[in-house]
């Protein structure tokens, strides 16, 4: 088999791997990044560490290593959490390194590995079909088949037994997202491709909170993906494509999500830099001050997903929302080795890793469960909620959204009137002060 290198003549004629060599160099190797790296807690290899990685990208893209199935193996088990960023007292941009890496890989690889390998990418971020796959999800749950599986005992066969727990999950989580496309909105509210899959819940709830507070959510009916999933497993042009389409649709127009990853991901494109998460969003409106969130007597534990501690600046916003709730008992989760494994498709391709991770977190809950845990990124959800019913836990896992349209509904339903009657719309748009008044929706 042909090994694919870089020899030090290419790398020096090479635009994409001299940038990849000139971020690495910025690495002393000083190992302060070691103790928040996740994987690293786990094997204790300094290949699987943030400056063992970038020691091994050095190597291959001078031509000084060879790009072995082991080389890669360790390349390849990063999460691409970035708390090692956080740490790195020298700014060290490790996922724009990862992002690089991973891009010149897929790219020595034959044809024959690499088409099908984007091919399915690309579906897994087409909207319209990952909402099939919450269709079917549904349907394979309703339909007793997984519980069949589980039975004959073939969800144990290594090889579905990570798409079984995962389908099991969505199964759960999927709804149909309504679209909500009035002719004056104050904010577009981004779904992205797993919207429907694993977060239809949280966007019904973000409506009808923005409902209450007298803002007009807009929900396009075919939905957009951010491209973030396509960027770390090396597709740089596909994720440009759909981020420059995202950038096209919602430019002009104030935009706030609901998945951490896909706001941390929108924010990378000059256009939609102000892209706002959804919780700090909320927090930041006016609230009228006649609509008194009804209490909620529950134990709740805020998940940190990554990507919102490491891109966002933190979920603070998250907290204060859920402070808002009379009754509510709110404290963080335990952070475990520092990442819940689910990382994109990280899940899939890596699933004892992702599931040691994740035990991490829920082991110690065993003795003590809460009620609900909130996450704001539907893969953590979906990993959460899949790692949840394997532990025999009692543990609901929900956007923290939707905990604040719970308590914002009247306890007749959605559909009723909050508990107290709201002020009038505010006139003002929280993201766009140059906002124009328009009839209501």
């Amino acid at each position: 088999m042909k090994i694919a290198t870089l020899d030090s003549t290419e790398a020096a004629g090479d635009v994409a791997t001299r940038e990849l060599l000139a971020l690495a160099d910025q690495c002393v190797k000083c190992g302060l990044c070691l103790p928040h790296c996740p994987t690293f807690a786990q094997t204790r290899h300094e290949a699987d560490s943030p400056r063992g990685r970038i020691s091994l990208i050095q190597g291959w893209a001078t031509g000084e290593l060879a790009l072995t199935p082991r080389l890669n193996a360790h390349l390849d088990g990063c999460l691409g959490c970035r708390n090692c960023e956080r740490a790195c007292p020298s700014g060290v941009a490790y996922g724009e390194i990862a992002d690089h890496a991973a891009a010149l890989r897929v790219a020595a690889l034959p044809g024959w590995r690499r088409w099908p390998r984007a091919m399915a990418l690309q579906a897994l971020s087409s909207a319209r079909l990952v909402a099939a796959l919450g269709w079917l999800a549904r349907r394979y749950r309703r339909l007793g088949l997984a519980r069949l599986l589980e039975i004959t005992r073939m969800a144990r066969i290594p090889r579905l037994a990570v798409y079984h727990r995962l389908t099991t999950a969505m199964g759960a989580a999927a709804r149909t997202v309504e679209a909500r496309e009035p002719a004056v909105a104050d904010f577009d509210l981004f779904v992205g491709c797993m919207g429907s899959a694993a977060q239809g819940d949280a966007v019904a709830a973000a409506e009808r909170v923005a409902r209450h507070l007298g803002l007009r959510a807009r929900i396009l009916g075919s939905p957009l993906c951010c491209g973030a999933m396509l960027r770390h497993t090396g597709h740089p042009a596909a994720a440009d494509a759909r981020l420059a389409a995202c950038a096209q649709t919602f430019g002009d127009r104030p935009l706030v999500g609901l998945a951490s990853a896909c706001v941390a991901e929108l924010r990378t494109h000059p256009r939609l830099r102000d892209t706002a998460e959804i919780c700090a969003f909320l927090d930041q409106a006016v609230w009228p001050a006649t609509l008194a969130p009804r209490a909620l007597r529950r134990r709740v534990l805020v998940h940190e997903p990554c990507s919102h501690r490491n891109q966002l600046g933190g979920n603070a916003a998250v907290h204060r929302l859920l402070a808002r709730i009379p009754g509510l008992s709110v404290a963080p989760l335990p952070s475990g080795h520092g990442c819940c494994g689910a990382a994109g498709t990280y899940l899939l391709r890596h699933p004892e890793m992702a599931q040691a991770l994740l035990g991490a977190l829920l082991d110690p809950l065993a003795a003590d469960p809460p009620d609900l845990i909130v996450t704001t990124n539907p893969g953590c959800a979906l990993h959460l909620a899949a790692g949840i019913r394997e532990a025999g836990l009692n543990i609901g896992v929900r956007h923290p959204i939707e905990l604040v349209a719970e308590a914002l509904d009247s306890p007749a339903g959605p559909d009723q009137p909050a508990l107290t009657r709201p002020a009038p719309p505010s006139k003002r748009n929280p993201l766009d002060p140059t906002h124009r008044d328009g009839p209501p929706a």
